[in-house]
């Protein structure tokens, strides 16, 4: 038997984010339609976190078609919803403790493309428990996608969550691999899989609006200084958006922050055969007889 405290305070935040975090993603998930801003929906949603509580661990993702991860609106974002796939990817934190969930939002009427990913999320959920390989759990949601005529994403994965850290170990890959990690009691994961009309690889655009603090240093220019010093004290190593800044000229600060290895950038994230890519996430907890879904909608 394992001696981790499922009650601690600990976990308790990470309830409370997944909480706050189903509430906001079904809401915003209902506020895409045809014509409405990515801008608008982003704002709304990270203003709703706030206001149930939560802080955004990261800028709201609105990706389109064959966007996968990393797209979030820019300040002046005049960009509206087509008859697109769209996938929104939110996260919350509760004193550095978190929560992250993805849905997509099909407008574009590719249903069993949508359907591929939501139900590898429930197999990979399904096979969770103490003991297991993150490679068994990966083989479970490449079936149910293969089973849709479709392939996973091979090089994104899920991923573990720490305090005040997005990504940790382990990694859950959306396909079987041979060399994997083993879940314990007490690991806090969020699955995502990623289906595709396409070959199933995605790369990086040209697009860069979500940054993540690397470490502090010395900063001469003045609106870079402001910048940091904003980073440290409201995000720390969150991921945050250029939006987010409360400095002038804040695309130049973040090229200085950048340049002098402070930040790095995320680059959007496409399928590389430009094909559809459909996403679905939640986090879980895992307990000593299964996992306990922190993000499913009360």
């Amino acid at each position: 038997m394992s001696d981790v405290d499922l009650t601690s305070e600990q976990y308790e935040k990470c309830r409370e984010a997944g909480e706050i975090l189903a509430e906001v993603r079904d809401e915003a998930a209902e506020k895409v339609e045809v014509g409405v801003s990515h801008l608008d929906v982003a704002e709304w949603a990270e203003d709703r976190i706030r206001e149930l509580g939560g802080e955004p661990a990261f800028p709201v993702n609105i990706s389109i078609d064959e966007e996968a991860a990393h797209a979030t609106p820019s300040i002046d974002d005049d960009s509206t919803f087509g008859e697109d796939m769209v996938n929104l990817d939110i996260g919350v934190h509760v004193d550095g403790w978190l929560a992250d969930t993805a849905v997509t939002v099909d407008l574009s009427g590719h249903d069993e493309l949508t359907a591929a990913s939501a139900e590898a999320l429930d197999a990979a959920i399904e096979a969770v428990e103490p003991g297991v390989e993150t490679g068994e759990i990966g083989a479970e949601i490449e079936d149910v996608i293969e089973g849709y005529g479709f392939n996973p994403v091979v090089n994104l994965t899920g991923h573990g969550l720490g305090h005040w850290e997005q990504h940790t170990t382990p990694n859950i890959p959306n396909r079987a691999v041979s060399q994997s990690e083993t879940l314990e009691v007490g690991d806090v994961v969020a699955i995502e899989p990623f289906a595709t009309d396409g070959g199933g690889k995605v790369s990086e655009g040209q697009d860069e609006e979500i940054f993540a603090l690397d470490s502090e240093g010395s900063v001469r220019d003045r609106s870079a200084r402001q910048a940091l010093n904003q980073i440290v004290e409201d995000f720390k190593t969150l991921p945050f958006a250029t939006r987010w800044l409360d400095v002038s000229r804040s695309k130049m600060a973040l090229r200085r922050l950048k340049r002098q290895g402070i930040v790095h950038g995320y680059p959007v994230l496409k399928e590389e055969d430009g094909c559809l890519v459909s996403q679905k996430e939640h986090t879980i907890i895992v307990t000593e007889d299964g996992c306990e879904v922190t993000t499913r909608s009360r």
